[in-house]
């Protein structure tokens, strides 16, 4: 979880910073309406300062905010006991976006499939991944799809600890959402939704997040954003096991201070529909008095709230009809909203209601890279495969100090001995530019262009491969390894130098914290033998 906080810290920290100046200011405001009181009455009545993302006329905020004025009021006929006060949220489209094109849980799963190194799909597994990426964009899924991903899902992570689920999670959540500027994935929260989550918190209501995808994912995605504990996250669930468990029962195994808990490829449940209401019946164990969602998929949550309640409730959908500020189709705005006006629910629509959804600063490009994105279709693995065989069109930047005739020269040794077991590498003193197309420029665009390339190239690669040799390691291959790292490029290091052992100061844990395997011999030619021997038998 350490490398978790540590990729969320810089892409979470503007909005953290956000929210506590949000905070502040509704502190003072507070303080000010406090003392107004005496000069002003009834001032202290208007609750939608709490609410500076919403319009204020819209329909669904004034029947949340009269709802529950009503049901906190202890001299209200509907007064509604603190522990009674659950409300219930879907997650994809009701909390944060589910057009950059799909769902979150679709593109991490695409993401394992198509581009993760580290993971070594069957040949069924990998038509799954591609069927997915092929269909994702005009959502031509079979009908049957949600059950296929879900086992293809429970198969995909097997095996992974939670820690390891949830880096690979945030490793994901750091990039810039597709169809997007100015947002990450991490950060593709609906900020009105936010405002009614804190709002509800603060009228002493519990709040669930309820939501068809994984539950880990979801306790991942909302970590940091949102202040609701993991207890109170409900999703789809996959059965875990401890690591060394096997076969054997729960009931008969016995788990020691050496055991962890991983992924199993078995589906428990798929938290969709009527199993929405069965999870919140057997984990809440009290019937919720609100209730939002925005699909077909939430009907029944919104019904378990709204019908047969010893208390007075209410349920909202959500309507995507906003096309300026997301991917919304107006035109099923009207068709929409009668439909949940019908069923007793109130509506909130993104393009009528909201100020913002994402943010002043994000802007909608009008285009996905997704297939560009996904374009390799990526290779199976297959029983009896060598290391060279495996190694087929993986891609390694090779990181290394460039700078004298013998760096250069090892630098192409191991580049060769990479290559003869079918790595494709790039290597910045044969691979970049060439002296002619550098010619005439400035210094501070040589400088740019460099580093573009190389950003470019280390984003492209499966695999960053670094030669630690120097004084200290190179300043420029270190930064190309925190992106790899970051990025969740496997990383692997080479050492030869004997310098830094001799003054008792080996490598900083920060940098061989990084590294899958890390080679180090100080005869360089016996480096080589041991990087050729390991190759044949492995890859990287």
């Amino acid at each position: 979880m350490l490398c978790k906080e540590l990729y969320m810290t810089v892409y979470q920290k503007t909005q953290k910073e956000e929210k506590t100046m949000k905070r502040l200011i509704a502190f003072l405001l507070t303080l000010v309406m406090t003392v107004a009181l005496f000069v002003v009455p009834g001032l202290a009545e208007e609750s939608g300062s709490a609410f500076s993302e919403w319009n204020p006329e819209a329909p669904a905020l004034k029947a949340l905010i009269e709802y529950v004025e009503d049901v906190t009021n202890e001299a209200s006929p509907n007064y509604i006991p603190p522990a009674d006060r659950i409300a219930t949220f879907d997650m994809d489209g009701t909390l944060m976006g589910e057009l950059y094109p799909t769902y979150l849980e679709v593109m991490l799963l695409t993401e394992r499939i198509l581009k993760d190194p580290s993971y070594q799909p069957d040949e069924e597994m990998l038509e799954f991944g591609r069927m997915t990426r092929d269909h994702a964009l005009d959502k031509s899924f079979p009908s049957d799809y949600d059950y296929q991903f879900s086992y293809h899902q429970a198969k995909a992570f097997a095996g992974m600890t939670l820690n390891e689920y949830a880096d690979f999670i945030t490793r994901f959540l750091v990039h810039e959402a597709d169809g997007f500027e100015g947002m990450t994935y991490a950060s593709a929260f609906y900020l009105p939704m936010v405002e009614v989550v804190e709002y509800l918190q603060d009228h002493g209501f519990k709040c669930f997040v309820v939501s068809g995808s994984d539950r880990f994912i979801v306790r991942t995605f909302i970590e940091g954003m949102l202040d609701i504990p993991y207890e109170n996250i409900i999703g789809s669930d996959t059965a875990l096991a401890a690591r060394d468990q096997g076969d054997t029962d729960g009931i008969e195994y016995v788990f020691t201070g050496d055991d962890t808990l991983v992924r199993t490829d078995r589906l428990i449940i798929k938290d969709l529909k009527t199993n929405k209401v069965l999870q919140i019946a057997q984990e809440i164990g009290r019937q919720p008095v609100l209730s939002f969602g925005n699909s077909s998929g939430d009907v029944s949550m919104n019904n378990y709230a709204l019908l047969n309640n010893r208390y007075r409730s209410a349920a909202f959908m959500l309507v995507a009809d906003d096309e300026v500020r997301d991917y919304g189709n107006p035109a099923k705005h009207d068709e929409l909203t009668e439909k949940w006006q019908g069923m007793g629910y109130q509506v909130i629509s993104m393009r009528d209601d909201w100020k913002t959804i994402y943010g002043e600063e994000v802007k909608k490009t009008g285009e996905f890279h997704w297939l560009e994105n996904y374009a390799d279709d990526g290779q199976a693995v297959s029983t009896g495969s060598t290391g060279k065989e495996g190694s087929r069109g993986k891609k390694v930047y090779f990181a290394a100090p460039l700078f004298s005739q013998s760096e250069k020269d090892y630098n192409l040794l191991l580049t060769k001995v990479l290559e003869d077991h079918g790595y494709e590498v790039f290597l910045p003193q044969r691979d970049g530019y060439l002296a002619a197309e550098l010619a005439g420029k400035t210094e501070d665009e040589l400088t740019q262009l460099i580093f573009e390339k190389d950003f470019s190239e280390v984003m492209k690669a499966d695999i960053v491969f670094m030669l630690l040799d120097g004084r200290v390691p190179d300043e420029g291959a270190c930064v190309e390894l925190g992106i790899a790292y970051a990025n969740g490029k496997r990383c692997y290091g080479v050492k030869t130098d004997a310098r830094s052992v001799e003054i008792n100061m080996d490598l900083n844990p920060m940098i061989t914290g990084c590294f899958i395997k890390l080679f180090k011999n100080f005869d360089g030619d016996k480096l080589v033998e041991e990087l050729e021997q390991y190759l044949s038998e492995n890859e990287l």
